[in-house]
């Protein structure tokens, strides 16, 4: 029955996020006519999907926001995060973690910390 999951995660300024998520991680806008107000913002990126909302008083320092994203090619993925200069986590390289998922990790704008893994 349950067929997508669409995280939604807190952004400070709906500009800074569409620029950190389209140019840096390679994520599309969807269209104006999907998103009917100002504070709000959907991107994706193949079968991903994630919502943002609008939280202008966020504190970055106290942000608890976090999603997992699973990917089937993850070291083109990364060496693509790593030549649009996107900084990786200081302790979110790129390596094998001992449940067996090859993963990393970044931070966006808003410290939302953004796991992504692939399983071997």
């Amino acid at each position: 029955m349950l067929t997508a999951i669409h995280p939604k995660i807190p952004m400070r300024n709906k500009n800074i996020t569409r620029k950190f998520y389209i140019e840096k991680l390679g994520f599309k806008e969807r269209g104006a006519e999907v998103v009917a107000f100002d504070g709000y913002l959907i991107l994706t990126n193949d079968q991903i999907e994630l919502h943002f909302f609008e939280f202008r008083s966020l504190n970055p320092k106290e942000n608890y926001g976090q999603i997992y994203i699973r990917c089937d090619d993850i070291d083109n993925y990364y060496q693509e995060l790593l030549d649009r200069q996107v900084e990786i986590h200081p302790n979110g390289e790129l390596r094998k973690k001992s449940w067996g998922v090859r993963e990393f990790a970044i931070l966006d704008p808003d410290m939302n910390l953004i796991t992504i893994g692939e399983e071997h």
